[in-house]
């Protein structure tokens, strides 16, 4: 019989070889290895080496293991997968369930913690073993026996729910498609779009153009069509993905309403008020309150610049373009005329200059000025033809970390844009260190008629947002494993890394050396790019807002002790008469996609976003302060923020690489809007 790839731990992961029928022998096996390791670490001496490290090694394979299938599940789903997923999904919860209420364990770190040996741990050892006991306390260990076996059943009941979610936007996405004869109907559009929507029918067996909402067909057809009645279409088909509207299978509405319910109860269980409570447990912010107040004073910053962007458009739309009233669906396509009327910028003819291997090249240039590494192309099982593979080497050539690359968007695989751990660093018991590996995805269109592909700058920006979370990840010395790369790091600070690296799309030297026009290989002229640099805060009011409003919706949301009775539709309405200045139809079915806090990790959290962006536009003031220095300041932020991990408090991490507090100056004059005072965590 072949070996269960899954099982396989002593190289890189073998995605080529992963099958679904792989998937419940390989959980079964490490389950039971987990299990062993439990009943073995209640006995034995409470100390780091008899008790930690041996506990680490069982449930660490399990959790590699489990990552690859549920990366798999996200990157090339398939019906025979997603059985074999959701099949294991239960086991998962229930083990990590039994874990974290299991009173000898629990008993066994607050016997670690209070041990002589605690005197002597560094700062990393304190900090995993405190946040241990923490999560214990969260995860029902202080449950009277009734309490945890309910809170297990809502935990598991919970994680179906969350995949159920995802798989139902998936697959809404997945199935629709408009087919176009007339090419007219596509007028405005992009040639290398047009030329995907053609191999799209093509590949159906169609003759003309076949459209899908998939974002490298959504997003420009929604910003260049010049067609009305398709960007209605399309627009129309994707504010109803996942709803009523469609089959009664994919309905997000009931699983919004299940995951709050037991999301309220999940709160009580553990003697919190409110879920949002519980979900700031771990968290910088200390209340929902605190959070409320932050996003509503930005608000209040940002809502005249909102109000003014949305004033302007509406006189634009209707002096220049002949539109009486403006729908959702002419937005993007009235904002793009707009800004190219004001700015003489259009984003797409920029786009020509910003060619794959270049971007690549670029990316890997800045991380090589900041931190002094190397990325080189390297080998590896990979799960798509499209995915590649790199290692991360420093000034000595040793190997730092490696990661995956998935660029494209294609059926069977979740949107959007994300980093998730492969692998985690930690120092084994042998005294060797384990280098980190990660997974970047991201959903951008590919090359067409053997031309290399293309990206939009707001997509460099995408993709230099996730290199900053992998950098996260992959520049961690510390070695426990609990609190190494992101892991241990407040959920409201793990946006610091990743938008911090975006600022670096917007410098000249490197858009310069970064670009190469698809067809004459010449780089970005230097008047295209202050004509960018000009439209870079263009209806920033306006795009602020927009995320005001899904991060009040959703700390609303959990910060009652119950769901709304009016429907979380009615909650969102309201929200919108408070800060939005854009307007969705009431047709809209907004939540039944928003699956950063119905199917990620963002409930009671999307805040996150815009809080850690006060941190992160502060950091890349270090770098504006002393232009000439940044080999210096980046080494400070790598050693100061990156290397740290989750060792130390995130706001510890800021106040070391700034020497002080951090202020709101910088975001609000990157955005555009007036200086403001600074803000206290």
């Amino acid at each position: 019989m072949t070996p269960n790839p899954l099982l396989d731990f002593s190289a890189l992961p073998r995605f080529d070889a992963i099958r679904p029928e792989h998937v419940g022998p390989a959980i079964d096996t490490l389950l039971a290895e987990a299990e062993a390791a439990l009943a073995r670490a209640r006995t034995a001496p409470a100390t780091w080496s008899d008790f930690v490290e041996p506990l680490e090694d069982a449930t660490e394979r399990l959790g590699r293991a489990w990552n690859q299938v549920a990366h798999l599940n996200a990157v090339a789903n398939t019906p025979a997968l997603r059985q074999a997923y959701n099949a294991a999904l239960p086991k998962i919860s229930r083990f990590h369930s039994a874990m974290q209420q299991d009173p000898v364990l629990y008993a066994q770190f607050k016997a670690l913690a209070a041990s002589p040996e605690a005197a002597g741990w560094d700062a990393a050892r304190r900090r995993a073993v405190d946040n241990a006991l923490r999560d214990f306390r969260l995860g029902g260990a202080e449950l009277a026996d009734a309490g945890k076996a309910r809170l297990a059943e809502v935990q598991e009941e919970l994680a179906s729910l969350s995949a159920k979610f995802s798989e139902n936007v998936l697959d809404a996405t997945d199935a629709w498609t408009y087919d176009v004869e007339d090419p007219a109907e596509l007028a405005g559009l992009p040639d290398d779009v047009v030329a995907r929507c053609a191999a799209e029918a093509r590949k159906a067996g169609r003759d003309g153009y076949r459209l899908t909402l998939q974002m490298p067909c959504y997003l420009p057809v929604q910003t260049y069509a010049e067609h009305r009645p398709l960007r209605e279409r399309l627009y129309r088909a994707y504010g109803v993905l996942a709803s009523e509207t469609g089959p009664a299978e994919r309905d997000n509405g009931p699983l919004i309403e299940r995951i709050l319910a037991l999301r309220a109860e999940q709160a009580r269980l553990l003697g919190y008020a409110r879920y949002a409570e519980l979900s700031l447990a771990t968290k910088m912010a200390r209340s929902p309150e605190e959070v409320l107040s932050f996003l509503r004073d930005l608000a209040a910053r940002a809502l005249p610049h909102a109000r003014r962007d949305r004033a302007e458009l509406e006189a634009f739309a209707r002096d220049e373009l002949g539109l009486d009233s403006l729908q959702p669906w002419d937005l993007a396509w009235a904002s793009q005329k707009l800004r190219q009327a004001r700015y003489s910028y259009s984003e797409q003819e920029a786009k020509r200059y910003f060619t794959e291997p270049r971007v690549l090249s670029g990316l890997f240039g800045a991380i090589g000025d900041l931190y002094g590494l190397r990325v080189e192309p390297d080998t590896a099982p990979v799960w798509h033809e499209d995915v590649r593979f790199y290692r991360l080497t420093d000034a000595e050539g040793r190997l730092v970390g490696q990661f995956y690359l998935d660029l494209y968007a294609r059926e069977g695989k979740r949107g959007g844009a994300w980093m998730d751990d492969c692998r985690n660093r930690r120092r084994r018991s042998d005294g060797r260190v384990q280098t980190p590996i990660v997974y970047l995805v991201c959903n951008f269109g590919r090359g067409a008629d053997g031309k290399p592909a293309t990206f939009a700058h707001s997509e460099v920006v995408t993709l230099f947002h996730e290199m900053g979370h992998g950098l996260h990840q992959l520049l961690t010395e510390v070695d426990a494993l609990a609190v190494a790369g992101i892991n241990g790091v407040e959920w409201d600070a793990v946006e610091l890394p990743s938008q911090f690296m975006e600022n670096f799309c917007w410098e000249w030297p490197r858009i310069e050396a970064m670009t190469a026009h698809v067809d004459t290989g010449q780089p970005l002229p230097r008047a295209l790019f202050e004509r960018m640099l000009a439209a870079r805060n263009f209806q920033s009011g306006m795009q602020t807002v927009r995320q005001l409003e899904f991060a009040l919706f959703d700390m609303e949301l959990h910060a009652a002790a119950e769901p709304p009775q009016a429907g979380v539709l009615a909650l969102l309405e309201r929200i919108r008469e408070e800060v939005a200045v854009n307007r969705p139809p009431a047709w809209h079915r907004f939540p039944q996609q928003f699956a950063h806090i119905f199917a990620g990790g963002y409930a009671a959290g999307y805040y996150s976003y815009k809080w850690a962006e006060v941190l992160s536009a502060d950091a890349y003031a270090a770098f504006e302060e002393r232009p000439g220095a940044y080999a210096d300041t980046g080494a400070r932020f790598r050693a100061e923020v990156l290397a740290r991990g989750g060792s130390r408090p995130a706001l510890e991490n800021f106040r070391a690489f700034r020497g002080r507090e951090p202020r709101i100056d910088a975001l609000l004059r990157h955005s555009g809007m007036s200086a403001g005072a600074e803000v206290r965590r």
